[in-house]
C-alpha cells in the first residue's frame, strides 16, 4: 500500500493544520502532540489555535513530524515549521554593540535612586579618559583623520567630523565637575533650605538687589556730606546666556 501522506503547514490566519491524516493512528498522533481535530465543510484536519505563540507551534508541528515519520508516514514539513530549517534570529543590535551598552547605561539613569547612584551611571558617560563620550570625540576625530587619508579631496566631509568632535568637546566641558552637583540631586532642594532660614534669604536677595543697591550709594553720599548729588550706579548687566 502506498504511503500515508499528511502536509503539515502555516496558515495565512496563523493557525498550523495538518492535512491528509484520516486514519486513527495519525490522528492520535496529531492529538498527542497538541493539535485539536476538526470536521467541517472543509473536511477533515488538525490544527492548532491561532493563539498558540511561534515558537510553540514550531515545536508542537516538529514533534508531530517526529512522530508521524516513526510511523512511517510521508509528512511534508513547512520550512517555517522545520526546526532544522529555522536559525535562530540574528540580534539586530549585535553590529552595533557601543549603542546597546548606551541603551544599558540610559537604563541605569533612569532607574537610579539617589544621587549617588546617578552619578555612577553618568560618570560612565563624563568620565574623561574612559567615559563614552571622550571614546566618541576620538572615534569621530580618527573618522575625520582617514577621510582625509583615503581621500584628499573629500576634506569638506572631513571637516565635518572634525566640527561634531569639537561638539562633543564643548559637551565634556560643560559638564566637567559636575559629580558634586549630582550627589546632592534628590536631596534637601535649595528652596527649603532657604526658607528654614528667612534672614539669610532675605540677605540674599537684598545682596542682589537693584533697589538696594542705589540705596546704599546714596546712604554713602549722605553720610559723605558731598554737595552734589551723585547719580546711582547703575547695576552691571548680566551676561548672556551661552548659546
Amino acid at each position: 500500500m502506498p504511503t500515508p501522506s499528511i502536509t503539515i503547514s502555516s496558515e495565512f490566519s496563523g493557525s498550523v493544520v495538518a492535512r491528509g491524516a484520516a486514519d486513527d493512528l495519525s490522528a492520535m498522533l496529531l492529538k498527542h502532540a497538541g493539535f485539536q481535530q476538526i470536521q467541517d465543510w472543509h473536511g477533515l484536519r488538525h490544527r492548532l489555535p491561532t493563539t498558540t505563540p511561534v515558537d510553540d507551534q514550531v515545536a508542537i508541528a516538529g514533534h508531530a513530524a517526529e512522530m508521524l515519520r516513526a510511523a512511517r508516514y510521508d509528512v511534508a514539513l513547512a520550512p517555517s515549521l522545520d526546526t532544522a530549517r529555522v536559525s535562530t534570529p540574528a540580534n539586530l543590535l549585535e553590529p552595533y554593540a557601543v549603542g546597546a551598552a548606551l541603551l544599558q547605561i540610559t537604563d541605569e539613569i533612569r532607574s537610579a535612586e539617589n544621587g549617588e547612584d546617578l552619578r555612577r551611571a553618568v560618570d560612565q558617560l563624563l568620565h574623561p579618559e574612559h567615559g563614552a563620550l571622550e571614546r566618541i570625540r576620538e572615534a569621530l576625530e580618527a573618522a575625520g583623520e582617514h577621510i582625509n587619508d583615503l581621500d584628499d579631496e573629500a576634506y569638506r566631509l572631513a571637516d565635518r567630523f572634525d566640527f561634531a568632535a569639537d561638539f562633543v568637546v564643548s559637551a565634556q566641558s560643560e559638564l566637567v565637575d559636575s559629580e558634586d552637583e549630582l550627589l546632592r540631586v534628590g536631596g534637601p532642594s535649595r528652596s527649603e533650605a532657604r526658607s528654614s532660614n528667612p534672614s539669610a534669604s532675605r540677605s540674599a536677595a537684598l545682596a542682589v538687589s537693584p533697589a538696594a543697591a542705589n540705596s546704599d550709594v546714596a546712604t554713602a553720599a549722605f553720610e559723605s556730606g558731598g554737595a552734589e548729588s551723585r547719580p546711582p550706579a547703575h547695576p552691571s548687566h548680566v551676561s548672556g546666556l551661552r548659546r
